[in-house]
């Protein structure tokens, strides 16, 4: 466990710490995208719908950009 805290304070990327900064990216999205489909379509179809449907579909933007993101570091690294 401290080899793993260690690695994500140091940035080194590997597959355990790729995989964790995923899943972190990937729960930040779907709260941004709650909160984002609260603000803009609240009001027409219902904060609890636009808050779901906002966090359903953030991940679908996020996720390959995490994953692009992730292997350039890895390779700006190396």
């Amino acid at each position: 466990m401290t080899d793993l805290l260690t690695s994500l304070i140091v940035g080194d990327i590997n597959l355990i710490t790729g995989l964790i900064l995923l899943v972190i990216a990937t729960l930040l999205s779907v709260v941004g995208g709650a909160i984002g489909g609260m603000m803009l379509a609240g009001k027409e179809f219902g904060y609890q719908f636009s808050a779901m449907l906002g966090g359903l579909l953030a991940p679908a933007g996020v996720i390959p950009v995490v994953i692009l993101g992730l292997v350039i570091l890895k390779v700006l690294t190396n």
